[in-house]
């Protein structure tokens, strides 16, 4: 459902530009709003969440679709965590609509999909483990070298169009996003918000260009509406 914001990115705490292909990272507390905004448009923002106090708790796709009886994610969505915890809910989505399923893209998938010569490529996996290795924690160290693949599980892709077929299968299609959309998330508790922005080269998706993206931070909310 296309719903817009009533806040004033002038009045944010925190604005940060992600180039395409690098990874983002950063706690949002109980309470804040988090804004993620597809510049240029088709673009893709594969993005993990973690309960900032106990990483092991973390978004959980099964449980999400699940409980919303949906696959795909928009206003008004809440998104939950392999303990049934609320972890954010969706306040306000220009896009319409954003992908559960396709996951993130690896050196691996590269070789599949696309050519052998491909592995060498960056992808979305190898930066959601640096991310999550530099990454702040509660406690300040960071998640640490203990973080690894086993740790990745079903990321959300912002922005990123999968329909599924009668069949059951999945195609990746042309973006329904367009520039300047974004989708708004308030935090239901203190979380980790961990974004890969996807580099990928090969996918006709994004015109083989990907472009930035910007992340934004309310403090208050309801003293920040324009």
């Amino acid at each position: 459902m296309l719903t817009e914001s009533q806040l004033d990115p002038k009045t944010a705490v925190y604005r940060q530009i992600v180039p395409a292909g690098e990874w983002w990272s950063h706690v949002v507390r109980q309470g804040q709003i988090l804004r993620i905004v597809d510049l240029e448009g088709n673009q893709a923002a594969d993005t993990l969440f973690y309960d900032a106090h106990d990483p092991a708790n973390r978004y959980s796709a099964s449980d999400t679709i699940r409980r919303q009886g949906a696959l795909y994610l928009t206003t008004g969505t809440v998104l939950y965590s392999t303990e049934g915890n609320p972890l954010l809910t969706i306040v306000a989505d220009t896009c319409g609509r954003h992908d559960t399923l396709g996951g993130a893209c690896s050196r691996e998938s590269n070789t599949m999909r696309y050519a052998h010569e491909k592995e060498y490529m960056h992808a979305c996996r190898d930066s959601f483990i640096r991310g999550a290795q530099e990454a702040p924690c509660e406690c300040g160290c960071g998640f640490g070298d203990d973080f690894g693949k086993r740790d990745i599980t079903c990321n959300i892709n912002f922005f990123m169009n999968v329909p599924v077929t009668p069949e059951g299968g999945l195609t990746f299609e042309d973006g329904v996003s367009g520039p300047g959309r974004y989708v708004e998330l308030r935090a239901e508790r203190d979380i980790l918000a961990l974004i890969s922005n996807c580099p990928q080269l090969n996918n006709p998706c994004n015109a083989y260009n990907p472009t930035p993206i910007e992340v934004i931070i309310w403090d208050h909310p309801t003293d920040s509406a324009t």
